[in-house]
């Protein structure tokens, strides 16, 4: 790292030297006339839960409590805390941007970024970062201040994960489905003061503009592989980077505790939580994705989860670690992903869902041969076994995660047994679809009743509430104590995710409690009957929410996708259905349309919600 003097204290414990000085030139940041206040948005608080769960188990132990802390006349009696604390020599704030300096060092020619005929090696990408951070000092950015952006999967994306917080500053990445209010609303909460926006979003952002009250400096990215040439910013990100220094001297946070970067969650109920994350945790979830998949130096990754979602699940820090490439895609479909797989023989991927049906839905035209077997994290519903076959064939090896925003991502993972290879594809399906154990850097996770505190029994069948811990949890949401914390509760991040426990410790989800379905007095888990459906041989891709019902309360219904040249009636379903489930588990209704998406794939279950009452 070059000698200068730092924003964000000194960890490293290097003696600061003069940094250059910068450039005389006026700063381009723009100002409104009279500075305005953006006044904290109404706290959300987060929804109790609509009913309660039957069966709730009495529970045979709590989890494990935390030690109390030590008393001060404890610790002062303790020899091994006498003249042995803390200082530059033995302790640095944990930050995942020491991983791209160490890269860089060690592998300065190694590929980093791969976009379309673009090459760029770890020193150019180390280069640019610091550069982007230089930029962003010299317009007033530093601790504490917000860099939002929209982009997708671009090299330019990935460069602000390190480049905003080497200055102390704290990233926002903004969904690109986002409409304009909801853009504007994120900018004012956020108090943002540097824009960067890819071209492709300049009509939204034009919008959301007008809306904000605040008035960032606006940076445009001009990628060559956009077709859209219009510019609403004050500048371009290639001219912003020039006026920085590509020697910039960056430190350690002062505290690791410091934020990193901020997202916020999908606000189908009112208004975003904004989910804040610190320099620690950002770093141990890149040091967890890096070994519970056993990734090892220099792999291959794909880029078709966006790097907005939970700052990519962390992976823009974790591919820094073990000095990974980066294969960036504008856009995922059948096609691109497979040229991607072949032409750069990638050996890591995650995505959604609808990322696997594109790759066994491909056709022949679009499928390429692959030469080596490609490791795959998927997330949200568990594939089934036809999908885990198929992908299987096409020499993919599925690993199941689970987490949300406020976890960092992923923060449980399905820990796979060697011994469990022999057994037969259903059953290795149904071990897939458990979401699994914790990341080791995670405290505890575990599922437990919401109103007593107490693991429910390891049974496979008794709901609870998953519940989080540790290391891999948010700070906390941004301007909003009262959110915060209801979440944190007992000590434990509540998920509001329903699930059950296993006898080997293993948690599988069974709902979201808003998802759940009651009829009739019974409980009826939208993903197992979701599961049930999708192996109808016609069926591509499902989803069931509750429809009111006069008699019952609730009644499933069921919205379907059939697969390109298949065919299937309503009553077929149901038929299916029948042969595999109890009855009052049976969709009474079954509408086929395709399904309102999120851009990480996950069904927009509260809209159907909204179509099933006017079936």
């Amino acid at each position: 790292m070059a000698k200068g003097k730092s924003k964000q204290g000194s960890g490293k414990g290097k003696k600061p030297a003069k940094r250059k000085a910068a450039k005389a030139k006026k700063p381009v940041v723009r100002k409104p006339a009279a500075k305005k206040k953006v006044a904290a948005p109404k706290p959300v608080p987060r929804p109790a839960p609509r009913r309660s769960v039957k069966n709730r188990a009495s529970v045979t132990r709590m989890p494990s409590p935390r030690p109390a802390p030590h008393k001060a006349q404890q610790l002062s009696a303790n020899i091994y805390e006498r003249d042995l604390g803390k200082t530059p020599a033995n302790y640095a704030a944990l930050t995942p941007l020491q991983f791209i300096e160490r890269s860089a060092a060690v592998y300065p020619d190694s590929i980093a970024l791969i976009h379309g005929a673009r090459r760029q090696s770890w020193a150019e990408t180390y280069a640019r970062c610091r550069q982007l951070a230089s930029a962003l000092e010299k317009v007033g950015i530093g601790v504490g201040d917000t860099v939002a952006i929209m982009a997708p999967n671009i090299p330019e994306m990935y460069e602000a994960h390190f480049g905003v917080p080497m200055t102390g500053g704290v990233l926002n990445s903004l969904n690109t489905r986002l409409d304009a209010a909801m853009i504007a609303f994120i900018l004012d909460h956020s108090e943002t003061k540097v824009l960067l926006v890819d071209r492709e979003f300049h009509k939204v952002m034009t919008e959301a503009l007008a809306i904000a009250k605040v008035q960032p400096l606006v940076v445009d990215i001009d990628d060559p592989l956009c077709e859209d040439r219009a510019q609403i910013g004050d500048t371009t990100y290639e001219e912003f980077l020039a006026t920085g220094d590509d020697d910039y001297a960056w430190d350690y946070p002062a505290d690791e505790w410091n934020a990193i970067s901020l997202n916020y969650t999908s606000g189908t109920t009112g208004n975003p939580k904004g989910v804040v994350y610190s320099h620690r945790g950002g770093a141990l979830s890149a040091y967890g994705n890096a070994t519970q998949w056993a990734m090892g130096l220099h792999p291959v990754y794909l880029w078709t989860l966006p790097m907005f979602h939970c700052n990519g699940w962390c992976f823009p820090w974790t591919l820094a670690l073990v000095a990974g490439t980066s294969v960036c895609l504008r856009r995922a479909n059948a096609k691109t992903i497979y040229d991607a797989l072949a032409a750069h023989n990638v050996t890591h991927m995650c995505g959604a869902p609808i990322i696997m049906q594109f790759i066994i839905g491909a056709t022949a035209d679009e499928r390429q041969p692959l030469s080596r077997k490609v490791e795959f994290m998927t997330a949200a519903a568990p594939p089934p076994a036809a999908v885990l076959e198929a992908l299987e064939k096409e020499n993919f090896r599925v690993t199941h995660v689970y987490g949300l925003t406020e976890v960092y991502g992923p923060a449980t993972i399905c820990s796979w047994h060697e011994e469990w290879d022999a057994k037969p594809s259903h059953e290795r399906a149904q071990l897939k679809a458990r979401q699994g154990v914790r990341y080791a850097a995670e405290d505890g996770v575990t599922v437990m009743d919401p109103t007593t505190m107490k693991e429910v029994p390891r049974d496979g069948a008794t709901m609870g509430e998953v519940m989080f811990r540790g290391n891999l949890t948010m700070k906390g949401y941004l301007k909003n104590a009262k959110a915060t914390r209801e979440a944190f509760e007992h000590g434990w991040f509540h998920s509001g995710d329903l699930g059950v426990l296993h006898e080997d410790g293993y948690i599988e989800l069974r709902d979201r409690s808003k998802d759940i379905i009651i009829s009739g007095g019974e409980n009826i888990s939208t993903i197992e009957v979701e599961g049930v459906i999708i192996e109808h041989p016609a069926v591509a891709n499902v989803a069931v929410v509750a429809k009111p019902d006069e008699k019952w309360g609730e009644t499933p219904c069921a919205f379907v996708v059939l697969k390109p040249g298949s065919a299937a009636t309503a009553d077929d379903i149901i038929a299916h259905c029948r042969a595999n489930l109890a009855s009052y588990k049976c969709p009474r209704y079954v509408v086929f349309r395709d399904l309102p998406m999120t851009s990480t794939g996950k069904v927009q279950k509260f809209v159907l919600r909204e179509w099933a009452k006017q079936v």
